[in-house]
């Protein structure tokens, strides 16, 4: 079924006033599975129609095949490869997972377990002797920012430069030119500009010189697919970079926040650890750290639905919607970490499937353990916290939490 009648509850969605609890509209919006909007785009929102177009090989995910242009992206000559299709986005993402993971090197993130458990424990121990702690600020951020830091070879001193870039960039994701002033967009894209040509820099102190970190191997590599172009290598460090923390920040801090919210599954994971292989998978169907993808453009007519959507439309898809649809999950809005079957959206689906989700997995279950471990009856000073603007990467820009005195 397709309607017009869903324009209002995307924007309420997109409003910052429901960054907190979007879930009613989510609900709402699934009433309509496919929803035209005024703009000439669609809206997909339940769990049946999402995995059938994200597997779909007619959807594009290059602006290039959008019959409207999309400001946002302008100014972009060497797109990332999660803004690419087949062949190209598989040559890419083959050359980059050479160094990240399976099949070429499987134990990478094995590999890095006794770092993160250390990196952990170090922030953990900063704690010591304060009554509030912010969990973004003094944990949720700075560990997984560690890590990308020292997968890419990346200087650690440099984050506050990049740390600028990519609050611009994540600020314009959204950017309505109806609503928002144009410095938001533009300060996006030279953000984007600035990353790009900082990691050059970084590739020509590499050149010639093999080393362990990610931009050492790219640069130097010679596989059965050639080697990256520097803007190739620049466009995915800079897409490694963002996923690599920004995702992980929210899935960390969203788990904290909902563990906090459920103190009985609090206790538990205090009592059974290895609850937490389940519980991340659950805290990505719950409070997932990217709740849509804004864009993707239609090859030629799809039908979803039996709605016809043509070539060239722009189609938003709302993961989160999906992952608490009650036509696939049981009681999608308890929060239930013995779920089974749990074929959540949290990483998407298809081809562009997360690329850091085995890191961000693993990440996320170590913080979580040990600040439940370590933490002296941790509660929220403030319920609902305070959200970061973007209704795409949704998270608190700040948990703070108040722990006991022992």
């Amino acid at each position: 079924m397709t309607t017009t009648e869903t324009p209002d509850i995307l924007r309420r969605i997109m409003d910052y006033s429901s960054r907190a609890d979007p879930y009613p509209l989510y609900a709402e919006l699934r009433k309509t599975p496919v929803a035209l909007q005024e703009d000439g785009s669609y809206v997909i929102s339940t769990y049946g129609e999402l995995t059938d177009i994200l597997h779909n090989p007619h959807l594009s995910s290059d602006v290039r095949n959008l019959s409207r242009p999309m400001s946002a992206a302008e100014g972009r000559t060497t797109p990332p490869f999660i803004n690419l299709d087949p062949p190209e986005h598989d040559r890419l993402r083959r050359m980059t997972m050479r160094h990240f993971g399976p099949p070429h090197t499987p134990g990478l993130v094995t590999s890095l377990e006794p770092d993160l458990s250390a990196t952990v424990s170090s922030l953990i121990d900063d704690f010591a002797g304060k009554e509030q702690i912010d969990i973004v600020d003094d944990f949720a951020y700075p560990f997984p920012v560690t890590v990308i830091c020292h997968l890419l070879g990346v200087p650690r001193e440099d984050e506050p430069r990049f740390h600028v870039w990519v609050d611009a960039m994540i600020a314009s994701i959204d950017y309505n030119p109806e609503i928002d002033p144009k410095e938001k967009l533009e300060n996006g894209l030279q953000a984007g500009k600035d990353l790009d040509q900082y990691f050059i820099g970084l590739l020509e102190q590499r050149r010639g010189r093999p080393g362990d970190d990610l931009l050492a191997r790219l640069v130097n590599d010679d596989g059965p697919d050639g080697r990256m172009t520097d803007a190739e290598i620049a466009a995915t460090a800079h897409l490694l970079l963002i996923a690599g923390h920004e995702t992980t920040v929210n899935l960390i801090t969203n788990g904290m926040l909902t563990l906090l919210r459920h103190p009985q599954v609090l206790q538990r994971l205090r009592d059974e650890p290895g609850l937490v292989v389940p519980l991340v998978e659950e805290l990505l169907r719950y409070e997932p750290p990217v709740h849509m993808i804004p864009w993707r453009a239609a090859y030629s007519d799809i039908t979803v639905a039996d709605t016809v959507i043509p070539k060239g439309s722009q189609i938003m898809l709302m993961l989160a919607s999906g992952s608490r649809d009650p036509d696939r999950f049981h009681e999608p809005d308890r929060f239930d970490p013995d779920r089974r079957d749990n074929q959540h959206l949290g990483f998407g689906s298809g081809i562009h499937l997360c690329f850091g989700g085995p890191l961000a997995r693993r990440e996320t279950q170590i913080a979580l353990t040990e600040l439940v471990r370590r933490l002296d009856r941790p509660s929220l000073v403030a319920d609902p916290p305070p959200y970061r603007r973007s209704p795409v990467l949704r998270g608190p820009i700040h948990l703070h939490v108040e722990q006991g005195d022992g």
